[in-house]
């Protein structure tokens, strides 16, 4: 049989023992959760009502005290009966207030609570009043309002209503008991059913794994022999790979040297076309009409131009090739070193910079040095004729996917630029702007995105025309192996 069939039926062989111990470990998941959501219901109604007895039994004997406080002083005029009577009622306010919370699950109990917390007041008030009238020697009214038999119709009507509350909810906890026998009794057939299930499927999973030893001692020898050749396969394609990459870092060098070679035989003829071009006006400025000065200046424009170009072109081909090792940057004394480099056109612009706190990374100081200028230098260029730029340079720690970034973002309030062109501007020699209104060769944001490709990260922007721009830069925290990877190329080269 192929090896790809007995991995297919070994694989289908496990998949279904899986299926089947994942269903029947939901099932008993289930069966348990429910036990378990039965038991807590059962025992949240069990604390419930028991602390709705205790409740109520506070309370009556809070009354009780306080009216057996009310006739030892009514009966002695001692005030030491007044001690406990007025403890009583004190209590009896935080205890009503208790009363009130309480939430039975008894049908209509809630009405019966209502009634005899009325029922209370009402003695509460009954108590006050007589001993009010005591304290105010007025003892024969109050011995006058005893004997009415209010009181004792009042405590008679509470302590019906006491017996009631309390019968229901006893009686009611009782059929809780009952219930919960129920449930811890299902609970046992639970357990036990689930014990006997797992103990099949481990069983079955024994059976299952004698089976596949069985099929898996029949082909692994033909493993064996496909491995062999896989190895024998792998060996010639890294030999083949070794030679690809001998080849392209050959290929690298013969580039940059001709790119070297190229820039300096295209700025010869550009030297000498402005050399021509100074003497031409040095010399027969007093001859040439103001036609001929203006094609003598654009010419010179051009070459300059022509220049730029070429030594930004060599500049983008050796930022991979050339670049220096990574080491530890403060970006803080690299953007403030950057500042004063950008002093004049600051003053002149009447730019400010927030400079927030930036953090160490591992980079190439230089190119880190060139990827900000560059930024903060686009920054006040294209600023808005009648606003002052104003740039903010912010930095923080993200975690993008399950790796830790640095993200470092320069915003300004310039003229910005529709989102559709985002990327566009990261392209060489690409401009939005006619060279009139701002001068450049178009291959900055280009340098700036492979400096912070070559350190392993992603940069972006975003505008709005007229409302200024934010750049995001990426770098992650560990670009160790970047590094390394960028200086054994750099070897090689």
């Amino acid at each position: 049989m192929p090896i790809k069939k007995l991995f297919e039926n070994a694989v289908f062989n496990w998949v279904l023992i899986s299926s089947i111990v994942i269903l029947m470990i939901i099932t008993n998941g289930i069966l348990a959760l429910k036990t378990i959501e039965d038991l807590s219901s059962t025992q949240s109604s069990l604390y419930n009502t028991g602390d709705i007895i205790v409740e109520l039994d506070d309370l009556h004997n809070l009354v009780l005290m306080a009216e057996t406080g009310q006739r030892g002083y009514l009966l002695t005029e001692i005030e030491e009966y007044l001690t406990p009577y007025e403890d009583a009622l004190g209590r009896l306010s935080v205890q009503l207030t208790d009363t009130k919370k309480l939430r039975s699950e008894v049908p209509g109990q809630a009405k019966r609570i209502a009634s005899l917390i009325v029922l209370v007041e009402q003695k509460i008030q009954e108590l006050r009043t007589t001993v009010d009238l005591a304290l105010a020697d007025k003892e024969k009214r109050a011995l006058k309002q005893v004997m009415t038999g209010r009181g004792r119709d009042l405590y008679k009507e509470l302590r019906a209503e006491f017996e009631q509350i309390k019968n229901l909810e006893i009686n009611y906890r009782n059929s809780l008991f009952t219930v919960l026998s129920v449930v811890e009794r299902e609970a046992k057939v639970t357990f036990i059913i689930s014990g006997i299930t797992s103990t099949l499927l481990l069983l079955g999973l024994a059976f299952f794994a004698r089976l596949n030893a069985r099929s898996e001692a029949k082909h692994r020898l033909q493993l064996e022999q496909q491995n062999e050749v896989l190895a024998e396969k792998v060996t010639m394609r890294t030999k083949e790979l070794t030679l690809y990459s001998d080849e392209l870092s050959r290929s690298n060098r013969e580039l940059e040297d001709f790119a070297f070679v190229a820039s300096h035989d295209l700025q010869e003829p550009l030297r000498k076309i402005r050399a021509f071009g100074d003497r031409l006006r040095s010399s027969y400025s007093q001859s040439l009409d103001e036609r001929g000065a203006d094609y003598i200046d654009r010419m010179g424009n051009a070459a300059e131009r022509m220049s730029n170009l070429i030594n930004d072109l060599l500049e983008f081909s050796r930022i991979s090739t050339r670049g220096k090792p990574f080491v530890d940057v403060a970006l803080q004394p690299v953007i403030e070193s950057i500042i004063d480099d950008l002093e004049v056109s600051i003053e002149e612009s009447d730019a400010s910079i927030v400079l927030g706190s930036l953090p160490i990374i591992n980079a190439d100081p230089s190119q880190m040095h060139h990827l900000f200028i560059n930024l903060i230098s686009n920054a006040i260029k294209f600023r808005q004729s009648d606003i002052k730029p104003v740039v903010e340079i912010q930095a923080y720690q993200e975690e993008i996917g399950q790796e830790l970034s640095h993200i470092i973002t320069i915003k300004d309030n310039g003229i910005g630029f529709e989102q559709e062109f985002a990327d566009k501007i990261f392209v060489p020699f690409q401009r939005l702007h006619a060279r009139a209104e701002y001068k450049g060769t178009g291959i900055g944001l280009a340098i700036c995105r492979r400096i912070v490709e070559r350190h392993g990260g992603k940069i972006s922007a975003l505008s709005e025309l007229g409302n200024g721009t934010l750049f995001r830069i990426e770098i992650p925290v560990d670009n160790t192996l970047i590094n390394i990877i960028g200086e054994n190329a750099n070897v090689q080269q």
